[in-house]
């Protein structure tokens, strides 16, 4: 059963996950509310993976009906949440609807209102480290081990119209359970027919190493799965070969990061580019922060922030 917080005392944002304590948002939090002139504090809400369907929507009901309450980011628990509590907002983004899951909760003119900011926060994380014309120069493919919230923001991005034929010739998405990738073959299919999508059920790690061998050179692997942060381990073995001249991501930025680390063990053998979690840390936080206290998330908010958290991180 959650652990709800008492009502609150002052505004208050929340940061619904897994093992929020453990997070640096909530050291850095009150620097960057200090920072842009932000009167609130930073709670976090603790809820196991796939709980039940009750937690979500009392979660949100006490957001809803608590005056101090400004809104919350959400994270782990996306798809989940959006599935049990849809019914208690007021106002839905288009990429809420697209992708069926919520990563951020405000509250504006009296209503409760849901984003999912991933495919903004996803896309701008990537765009600091792939290359321009990556895909068009390259023709390489995308494998996004795991199939959740995080997985379709970035096939979301990475497939729009705008991007003419820089886009990947393949994305290719993994996850243990079928459930999963079903869905999001119902949500990603017809996207854009330049990019071919396969959803693969992979139960073991050793079947996501038959995927990964199987990629072209120049292309992205990312770890979209929790394991390594919210669970121990990694989506792949340790005998597992990545493609030459890829990139690679890990888009947590605490905990094991066990792939990661297998990653680099190959990186100057298979000149790889090796990415963590932490631009997308800020993106993800900066854009939230700026929806649930309705201010502009432009580059200057971005750097400070930015530099604030790196501060902080290397202090540690």
């Amino acid at each position: 059963m959650i652990k709800l917080p008492r009502k609150a005392q002052r505004p208050t944002i929340y940061f619904i996950g897994v093992t929020t304590k453990r997070s640096s948002i909530m050291e850095v939090f009150p620097e960057w509310a200090k920072a842009l002139s932000i009167d609130a504090v930073i709670k976090g809400i603790d809820i196991s993976i796939h709980a039940d369907p009750k937690d979500y929507i009392d979660c949100v009901e006490f957001i809803k009906n608590d005056p101090l309450s400004a809104g919350a980011l959400v994270t782990t628990h996306k798809i989940d949440l959006f599935h049990a509590a849809k019914h208690l907002f007021d106002c839905i983004d288009p990429y809420a609807e697209k992708l069926e899951e919520i990563s951020s909760i405000s509250k504006e003119n009296g209503k409760l209102c849901c984003h999912a900011k991933d495919p903004i926060s996803s896309g701008l994380a990537m765009e600091s480290f792939i290359p321009s014309n990556f895909w068009d120069t390259h023709g390489g493919e995308v494998l996004l081990l795991g199939a959740g919230g995080s997985a379709l923001a970035m096939s979301l991005y990475l497939t729009q119209s705008k991007w003419g034929d820089n886009v990947p010739s393949r994305i290719v998405i993994t996850n243990r359970s079928i459930p999963r990738l079903e869905a999001a073959k119902r949500k990603l299919d017809d996207l854009n027919p330049k990019v071919r999508f396969e959803y693969v059920h992979t139960p073991n790690p050793s079947d996501n190493d038959r995927i990964l061998e199987g990629l072209k050179p120049y292309s992205l692997i990312v770890n979209a799965t929790g394991l390594g942060k919210d669970a121990p381990g990694s989506p792949i073995t340790d005998e597992a070969s990545f493609p030459s001249n890829s990139l690679v991501w890990e888009i947590n930025y605490r905990g094991m990061l066990d792939f990661m680390h297998q990653a680099n063990k190959q990186k100057s053998v298979r000149d790889l580019h090796v990415e963590d979690g932490w631009i997308y840390f800020i993106h993800g936080w900066t854009q939230v922060i700026s929806e649930v206290f309705h201010i502009s998330a432009n580059g200057k908010m971005l750097k400070l922030c930015n530099d604030i958290a790196m501060e902080m991180k290397n202090s540690d």
